[in-house]
């Protein structure tokens, strides 16, 4: 009995674990941005900002919603390449949002084509605390 509930513990805690890693990374670079303004960041603020137009340099109306989509549970698709795109929701692609530099290199070269400038630190923030929801 004690064995049979040792192995349930630790299987469940192997499960949990690309949750907390996702988890610990997104909390760490969210405070992060965090600590560079004193903005209050929120899920309803990403959100806005997800969907925000840009005019580009190409003279097309972008947003982050463009080819990652409205509903981030779905897959996506580049409006340029037409390449696909995984889904951006947590709960169903914990993946891109596990590592760091991975999520600094997409805000670096995503801002720039979406909105043709880095985005700041606070708009960063804002970001993941919406996608963190999703």
């Amino acid at each position: 009995m004690k064995k049979d509930l040792l192995f349930l513990v630790v299987g469940l805690i192997l499960i949990a674990s690309p949750g907390f890693a996702f988890a610990s990374v997104l909390d760490e670079l969210i405070a992060t941005y965090q600590s560079k303004g004193p903005e209050i960041f929120s899920a309803k603020s990403g959100e806005a900002l997800w969907r925000e137009k840009h005019l580009s340099s190409g003279g097309q109306n972008r947003s982050c919603a463009s080819c990652h989509g409205d509903h981030l549970r779905n897959m996506g698709k580049h409006i340029k390449t037409k390449k696909k795109i995984k889904p951006m929701a947590l709960s169903v692609n914990v993946k891109p949002l596990t590592d760091a530099k991975f999520i600094e290199k997409w805000f670096k070269r995503n801002c720039q084509w979406t909105w043709g400038r880095e985005c700041t630190a606070a708009e960063k923030g804002q970001i993941l605390i919406f996608l963190k929801g999703q």
